[in-house]
């Protein structure tokens, strides 16, 4: 079954025209990611060329993904919304919910048992409303996507920040919050500034140990966390030609943690390869004959300093494996280097756990890879000296290895096949002993790697690499050992090496499944009755936020002034707070309790300027909301990178927070925080950062003049009687200042859609 196929047949039929319209009103060759972006405007033609990284641009995506935490929120938001179906094809995967501690069997019962109040709501929320539904186990959203919705020169957006994994097929997919997935399923515009281009030129062949995830992981090294922010990443050459379709969804997967728009390859043989594997051989053929439009025109990549903002080179057969952390995803260490990085800064020599799966590295390709080193852990009489766990990503995955023999080879080294979930990399993980928080290390083939992200403790150095590299350190239980070079003895005390890692791109015998775990929506939903019982603690009704009262916010109190890495994961913490994903007042609870206080160094800790006592944030909040008492949050550089959780912006406008000041933003979330209808505000000089005091009380006006380039005007009023003025700017345009006004952009679109009956 080719989901959609109508979709792609009509996104297909105009495709050609749409680009050649694009080419004639830029009089040059196009990037592939300006043929994607001008084929997908809301209104076409466009009247004008438009100015990377400073124009605001209306798109019409192709289909919306959601996952079963965010699609929660989303899908409340779109009840709110007053549409009877949704715009376009959409669907809603339960992966992040399972928890992760016995095994895939036993684990997925008790997350069904536990979650079923939630999975009624996703499920009948879908069937109403013409959204696709996968069942919990039917695998992670983004590798169920790849195999199953997503098409060369598509566009998609998603409420997770890994939605761009669909670029290794070829899609410009982009991660958002639930209210931009409510602008598009109800048929609205939906708005991004138009992205800035960073070309990666990709020359050579992947040899021996390296493989496509160290890719990223050396672009994670050139770019840090915030690079690639307002950009998308755009990979062409005989190198990208020669890494496999899923090996390209690794690349643009982890692109999420250099802060990228998105990323994206060319169509190639490698897709089509892919496409027909995967049941899609129409789609192929369709791809085939517009081949030119779905790739960037040949002039772009034999000039591409002439085409992109910034081009970086990495020559394949000389790209030495990578292991990236520990606490941040792009501390890049080359594996010659890494024993001695261990040793010099200290960190655990001893290899707990070695974890490999996710939505990141989960494909047939990884297993293969690994099983290939956990077949000589068992050929060459090998003890395997750290725990070992195995996340297939989808169920068509997992049916496929289990049937080839690749999850006995995991099992015969005493790894554990987790459900096909997300689990430990989103903090479902029931770890063993992390309450006493000792000092350890953990090796996964994840994306991220924040501090308390997998198990909740902070004192878990997490490093990420490939599957095949990870288990090779799960067999060696040493981040000293390089396989490349090093001996291990074996149980009979032979010194034996590790060989290279062998994989197939695909299964000889093709995919097989018994089940895929998909729920077709209704016909007709106009009859079925979303039911939300009123006293659940898991799921709530919204309600609309006020709108702007037309005065400035004067007299607010500064809640907390975070100090340094601030991400969502800081300001709305996953694992058991993912349970509450859909009761806003409840979840709220978490609200900053993982941001650090830069005047005490310490997390949940925050002084009460009615009291002059410290106490934990939330609970502080709740004392200002219930007095009436307007806040502030500062933050430092990045603020709110990592997940598209909107969480992370709604719990501080449910709270009673105005505005949120910060160094710099992270894209997702500053767009979050002004569809939510909060105030988010920078440092026009980020050294003002340091004049906020603990007790101050602080006026920000410029509300009343409100406009795209205004600045505002901050006054912060110290307890020693003396008084600064610094200024504060915003990236706000016409279309989002309304959203402000009006309290948020849903109480706009519910708005229209009245107006529209």
């Amino acid at each position: 079954m080719i989901f959609d196929l109508d979709m792609i047949k009509a996104v297909y039929t105009t495709y050609r025209q749409r680009v050649d319209d694009a080419k004639n009103l830029a009089g040059r060759p196009l990037s592939l990611t300006e043929k994607i972006l001008y084929a997908h405007l809301y209104a076409l033609p466009a009247s004008s060329e438009y100015e990377r990284g400073k124009d605001y641009v209306s798109f019409k995506p192709d289909r919306v993904a959601m996952q079963d935490a965010t699609a929660q929120m989303a899908l409340l938001q779109f009840m709110m919304a007053g549409r009877k179906k949704a715009a376009v094809p959409s669907t809603v995967h339960c992966d992040h919910l399972i928890l992760a501690r016995a095994g895939a069997r036993k684990d997925l019962e008790t997350s069904k048992d536990i979650n079923m109040e939630v999975y009624e709501f996703l499920s009948a929320v879908s069937r109403k409303y013409g959204i696709g539904f996968w069942k919990p186990g039917a695998g992670i959203i983004h590798q169920v996507v790849l195999e199953n919705y997503a098409f060369p020169g598509g566009m998609m957006i998603g409420t997770d920040s890994h939605t761009v994994n669909a670029g290794g097929l070829g899609m410009i997919a982009i991660g958002v919050g639930g209210a931009d997935a409510v602008d598009v399923m109800s048929g609205m515009p939906w708005e991004l500034k138009f992205p800035k281009l960073i070309g990666v030129k990709l020359s050579g062949r992947l040899n021996g140990w390296a493989s496509a995830k160290d890719v990223i992981l050396k672009v994670a090294g050139i770019l840090t966390v915030k690079g690639g922010t307002g950009h998308i990443l755009e990979y062409f050459g005989e190198g990208a030609g020669s890494i496999s379709c899923t090996g390209k969804g690794t690349i643009c997967n982890m692109g999420a943690e250099i802060g990228a728009t998105t990323s994206v390859f060319g169509y190639d043989g490698k897709m089509a390869d892919y496409l027909r594997g995967t049941g899609r051989t129409e789609v192929a053929a369709m791809a085939e004959d517009l081949a030119s439009y779905l790739t960037g025109d040949p002039e772009v990549y034999d000039r591409p300093e002439k085409y992109f903002d910034l081009v970086i080179e990495i020559n394949l057969s000389e790209l030495e494996p990578h292991i990236n952390g520990p606490f941040t995803p792009d501390l890049a260490t080359p594996l010659s280097e890494f024993a001695m990085a261990v040793k010099k800064n200290g960190w655990p020599e001893k290899l707990d756990v070695g974890l490999i799966g996710s939505c990141t590295n989960s494909s047939y390709e990884d297993l293969t890879r690994a099983a290939s080193v956990a077949r000589q852990a068992i050929d060459k009489n090998l003890e395997v000296r750290s725990e070992f766990t195995v996340t297939p990503g989808s169920e068509q995955v997992r049916y496929t290895a289990e049937r080839d023999g690749l999850l006995s080879k995991f099992e015969k080294i005493g790894g554990v096949v987790l459900a096909n979930a997300c689990g430990p990399c989103i903090g479902q993980w029931a770890r063993s002993g992390t309450e006493k928080q000792e000092r350890n290390a953990i090796m996964t083939s994840f994306n991220r790697n924040f501090a308390k992200r997998n198990d909740g403790n902070p004192n878990t150095h997490s490093f990420v690499a490939s599957p095949e590299l990870t288990t090779a350190f799960a067999i060696a239980g040493s981040l000293t050992f390089n396989p490349a070079k090093d001996f291990l003895l074996s149980r009979d005390g032979k010194k034996v090496m590790l060989d290279e890692p062998k994989g197939r791109e695909m299964p000889l015998k093709g995919f097989d499944v018994k089940d895929l775990g998909y729920q077709a929506p209704a016909e007709d939903g106009s009859n079925i009755e979303v039911i939300v019982h009123p006293g659940s603690g898991r799921l709530q009704l919204l309600s609309p936020f006020e709108p702007w009262d037309g005065k400035e916010y004067n007299n607010l109190r500064l809640l907390i002034k975070a100090r340094g890495k601030c991400t969502t994961d800081h300001i709305s913490m996953a694992g058991p707070w993912l349970r509450f994903r859909g009761h806003l007042d409840n979840i709220s609870d978490n609200m900053l309790t993982g941001a650090v206080n830069d005047f005490n160094g310490e997390t949940n800790s925050v002084k009460n300027l009615l009291t002059g006592q410290y106490d934990h944030v939330p609970r502080i909040q709740r004392t200002y909301k219930q007095h009436g008492i307007g806040t502030i949050v500062v933050g430092d550089e990045n603020y709110g990178e990592g997940s598209s959780r909107e969480h992370a912006a709604m719990e501080p406008r449910h709270m009673g927070v105005k505005v949120i000041l910060v160094r710099s933003f992270a894209r997702i979330h500053e767009t979050n925080l002004k569809k939510q209808g909060m105030l988010a505000l920078t440092f026009a000089d980020k050294d003002d950062y340091d004049r906020i005091r603990e007790d101050d009380i602080i006026d920000v006006n410029g509300l009343t003049i409100f406009a795209p380039g205004s600045q505002f005007t901050v006054t912060l009023r110290h307890s020693d009687g003396t008084t600064e003025q610094i200024a504060a700017s915003h990236s706000y345009n016409e279309n989002q200042i309304e959203w402000f006004k009006a309290g948020s952009a849903l109480n706009l679109i519910r708005r229209q859609q009245i107006q529209d009956q």
